[in-house]
């Protein structure tokens, strides 16, 4: 191969001397202007070694061929010395100068390239936002990205190695060395380099990389950007943790609240009126028999409340399991109306149904529930003598039910947060007794369905619930309940 470049370029000086000899006749200047381009040529395509020796070769055949007298090596005129030498000199320069230019632009795109390496690198660690699966997944990723051969990962606050394969490339202890020391360590002869991730000034590990190993900078770039996922993914982590907290305070301080308003109320009232029982004092039947109606409707009462926390710790588990059938909208609606007679007797019932409603999969035990708190909700928020309307209709293949009434209405800001558990109305959580679970354990029934349950509401004018059953249902838990059992299982 090389052989033939040279056979090339000494070619390309014989061409020239040919047609400055043959062709056509021309003076001095412009043979040694065409031999310079020709350098340049040779230079930019082939290489410094090629460009010198083009440069000596037409430097020879210009003496020959072209300074008097031509034919010999002698130069007569101390001018065409002069005027070799300056040809010499600039050939050579030139084609210094356009290696140099060649390497420039070699090490230019370069850059280019491991820059656009290390984007696609840290876009690659965004999609990952739990520490386990980051520290899993960059070695694979740096391996795609720069197709390096091994890649191991080391952090010393865990003193735990991450690979790319299941052999261990480097020993532990170097890169705990490499990590503690953070100096970049290159071995030229395995063609391998450890450095250290560096956040600022502070050392959270190593990387070791054998294979086709990056610049320097790249390196040390690599480093910075790993150390700075890190330290994300940690702190996304604690943020997470931390608003976890938060929210369980927030529960527990409502369920503290809803206890000490709902289920003591009851028991408070059971309890005294048992007292007042036992203690003999109450001759009048009449009044033992009111005393005892207040022990029914109290322990009732509890009962129901009692019963609310569990449908919502069921359904918060994922516990439920739907008996699904094809159920007609309008049966399960009077079934709920008969349920809640006690709860509406002031209140009339308008239903408002089309005569052609399709039968929607359902579990009807849960759907009479949804109805079930629904009316008790309304009935809760309406004067007496205030109407309840419930109404149907078939829209996007889902069979959409409402439930309005004339009560205050619901502001607002309040309605993101209406459906959160224990969450009640700022005008009406000291008017109205309740828990604050029942439109809580609404939503999570009709997501159980695959439905959505939706409120509009204007501020004294009323509101009116509503809640979607798709006309062709699933079981929406079997998939939450498939890999909640492959992890036990693991």
């Amino acid at each position: 191969m090389h052989f033939l470049r040279y056979l090339f370029v000494t070619c390309i000086v014989g061409c020239v001397v040919l047609v400055y000899i043959k062709v056509t006749h021309v003076n001095p200047t412009t043979v040694a202007l065409t031999f310079l381009l020709g350098i340049l040529f040779v230079a930019n395509r082939l290489g410094l070694r090629y460009s010198i020796y083009m440069s000596l070769l037409a430097a020879i055949a210009f003496n020959f061929f072209f300074l008097p007298p031509t034919g010999t090596f002698t130069i007569a005129d101390s001018q065409n010395w002069v005027a070799l030498l300056a040809f010499l000199t600039a050939g050579v320069l030139a084609s210094h100068l356009s290696e140099r230019v060649k390497q420039e632009a070699r090490a230019a795109n370069q850059r280019r390239r491991e820059v656009e390496r290390l984007y696609e690198f840290s876009q690659k660690m965004l999609t990952s936002d739990r520490i386990s699966d980051l520290l899993q997944n960059i070695p694979g990723y740096i391996g795609s990205t720069f197709h390096n051969e091994v890649i191991d990962i080391y952090l010393l606050e865990t003193d735990q190695v991450y690979g790319s394969s299941d052999a261990q490339a480097f020993p532990r202890e170097e890169l705990r060395g490499v990590a503690i020391r953070a100096e970049t360590r290159r071995e030229d002869s395995t063609n391998a380099c450890i450095a250290p991730l560096l956040l600022g000034l502070h050392s959270m590990g190593a990387i070791g990389i054998r294979g086709n190993i990056p610049s320097p900078e790249t390196i040390d770039a690599l480093g910075s950007l790993i150390a700075i996922a890190i330290e994300r993914t940690y702190t996304a982590e604690r943020l997470t943790r931390t608003e976890a907290a938060q929210e369980n305070e927030r529960l527990r301080t409502a369920l503290l609240d809803s206890v000490t308003h709902e289920l003591r109320t009851p028991l408070t009232a059971i309890t005294a009126s048992i007292t007042s029982l036992r203690s003999g004092m109450i001759h009048d039947p009449e009044v033992r028999d009111e005393m005892l109606a207040v022990i029914e409707e109290e322990s009732t009462r509890l009962n129901h409340l009692i019963g609310q926390a569990v449908e919502m710790a069921q359904l918060d588990a994922q516990q439920v399991q739907l008996q699904w059938q094809p159920r007609h909208i309008e049966d399960v609606i009077q079934e709920a109306i008969a349920e809640c007679r006690d709860l509406l007797e002031s209140h009339p019932v308008k239903v408002q149904l089309p005569p052609d409603l399709p039968s929607v999969p359902m579990d009807t035990d849960w759907i009479r529930k949804v109805l079930h708190h629904l009316l008790e909700n309304a009935a809760k928020y309406s004067e007496p003598g205030k109407s309840i309307s419930i109404s149907a209709e078939v829209k996007d293949s889902s069979l959409i039910t409402s439930v309005a009434d004339d009560g205050v209405g619901i502001d607002d800001a309040e309605k993101i947060l209406i459906f959160d558990k224990f969450y009640r109305g700022q005008s009406q959580r000291y008017r109205v007794q309740g828990t604050g679970m029942g439109l809580a354990i609404v939503k999570a029934i009709v997501e159980a369905h695959g439905g959505e349950v939706a409120v509009t509401s204007r501020r004294g004018s009323g509101t009116i619930f509503s809640f979607s059953l798709p006309l062709s249902a699933g079981d929406p838990f079997k998939d939450d309940r498939r890999s909640a059992t492959a992890r036990r299982t693991r």
